[in-house]
């Protein structure tokens, strides 16, 4: 089949979830067009042929919050740049490749391309998570505005999908037909990890100057190997029981395969290994990202880790790191085969499409 595949650039866990079903789908030598925005372009045009960068809407971020303001007037700017080459991207499709099915992971103009030509179109992507699922009130508590407000742009963004396939590790009640939910698709490097119990902490935290978080750290007592808060070292630079890393993928994947646990922000993808290798969290949001505050409150409710608002607080860490060895428990009997799961579900909505059933 000729399938249309398109990518979210925010954020880059959209590009790493989609190279494995890309993987997949190659393997299954269907005909692949790819259409991705921001640096999820970079990322995927140096695994496959035909990727093509459209504009999408991008957020910036400043001392672990959203700046909607700049957010704003970045993306109308950008925007009157990017949009005309949106449509002439569009028309080339329509007139190249014309395909015969849409996958979406939360990008609108393939999935617009869709709608308009009557394609079926299958949405694959954790995002959709907070509109097709209930949520009760421990959850969503002192979140309300923030929730209907990101529920609200979720639910019009890729409305009337053929199919909802939702990534994720916790599981509430669905609220949407045509949804389904999956363990969360695990990259490669993940799965080749060997995961064995350590004594360090991973953090993982792009605040350069934060005096306060540095001296809680060394308080633990623990080893902690800091990625992002040393930007630009080419190698490890010590200080005490603090070892600051220059980033490197497969260092990253080691570290956290063989650290006690990990201290990081709310992004799905970097929550969905820690749980999978079974290494507790300290997730902090970033500030007025409610995606990520649901990703924290499930992971704590289930007893994976901790939620923080912040890293201001010495206790928020010094507890965690208390709490460990109950994290260990509740992650023990965690088991998952994320990727088998979804892969053998596209294949059967594409069986579906082909047959005029989707």
């Amino acid at each position: 089949m000729k399938i249309l595949y398109g990518v979210v650039g925010e954020g880059m866990g959209h590009a790493m979830r989609s190279r494995v079903v890309l993987d997949h789908l190659l393997g299954e030598k269907h005909d692949l067009h790819i259409i991705a925005s921001g640096r999820a372009t970079d990322f995927l045009q140096k695994r496959f042929a035909d990727v093509s960068q459209i504009h999408g809407l991008h957020m910036i971020y400043e001392d672990n919050r959203v700046r909607l303001g700049k957010t704003l007037w970045s993306n109308v700017l950008t925007g009157a740049k990017g949009i005309p080459k949106n449509i002439a991207a569009y028309f080339d499709l329509i007139h190249e490749f014309r395909p015969d099915v849409v996958i979406a992971d939360f990008e609108s103009w393939t999935y617009l391309y869709a709608q308009l030509h009557r394609r079926p179109v299958l949405s694959l992507d954790n995002m959709q998570i907070i509109n097709r699922c209930t949520h009760d009130e421990a959850i969503l508590d002192g979140y309300h505005a923030e929730f209907e407000l990101t529920r609200g742009f979720i639910k019009t963004k890729l409305p009337f999908c053929d199919a909802y396939f939702i990534t994720t590790f916790f599981y509430p009640p669905l609220r949407r037909a045509k949804t389904r939910l999956f363990p969360p698709i695990l990259r490669p490097e993940i799965l080749a990890a060997r995961p064995s119990r350590g004594d360090h902490l991973l953090v993982y935290q792009t605040a350069e100057k934060n005096e306060g978080l540095v001296a809680t750290l060394k308080k633990t007592g623990l080893e902690c190997r800091i990625y992002g808060m040393k930007r630009g070292i080419s190698e490890e630079v010590v200080d005490g029981n603090l070892r600051y890393q220059p980033f490197g993928e497969q260092r990253f994947v080691d570290d956290m395969a063989s650290c006690r646990g990990v201290i990081a922000g709310g992004g799905f993808t970097t929550m969905g290994e820690a749980v999978y290798m079974h290494k507790p969290m300290l997730a902090v949001p970033l500030e007025r990202q409610f995606e990520q505050v649901l990703n924290a409150r499930y992971l704590a409710r289930l007893g994976y880790g901790h939620f923080a608002e912040s890293l201001d607080d010495p206790a928020s860490v010094l507890d965690f790191v208390r709490d460990l060895p109950r994290c260990e428990d509740a992650l023990a009997s965690y088991a998952q085969d994320g990727n088998a799961l979804l892969v053998r579900a596209v294949d059967e909505f594409l069986d579906r499409a082909a047959s005029g059933l989707a």
